[in-house]
């Protein structure tokens, strides 16, 4: 279980294996969301900022942003052509003691099954 804050977040995800099937873009049918993607987006509340990362080439950004858009999937921001290697959030925490960065490793193409809990003391 994901223990937050009620603060407004910043939620920052891979896009292939996170929340499409990896590399679908390139298959027959397309991309795929992962199960529980789109339940899960819909609980994210409507002032936290959504960003997307993927190493898909730029000559891929619009379709994919088409697909998204059809699904219903909401963003702010989407990073392509990124590298293939880790992916490093960097930040400070608050003077309370709030950690400000999270980090989880999910299976490649599991569903999106994240535990999320809100902690109004934090």
């Amino acid at each position: 279980m994901l223990k937050l804050s009620a603060l407004p977040k910043t939620w920052i995800f891979d896009v292939d294996g996170t929340i499409v099937i990896h590399n679908g873009h390139l298959s027959p049918e397309g991309d795929r969301l992962l199960p529980g993607v789109q339940e899960f987006f819909q609980t994210i509340p409507k002032h936290d900022l959504i960003v997307l990362i993927t190493a898909r080439e730029d000559k891929h950004k619009e379709s994919l942003i088409k697909f998204l858009s059809e699904k219903q999937i909401r963003f702010d921001h989407l990073i392509s052509g990124a590298p293939t290697g880790e992916r490093i959030l960097v930040n400070d925490s608050k003077p309370s003691g709030l950690l400000t960065a999270f980090a989880i490793n999910k299976e490649r193409d599991a569903s999106l099954d994240l535990n999320v809990v809100i902690d109004e003391s934090l």
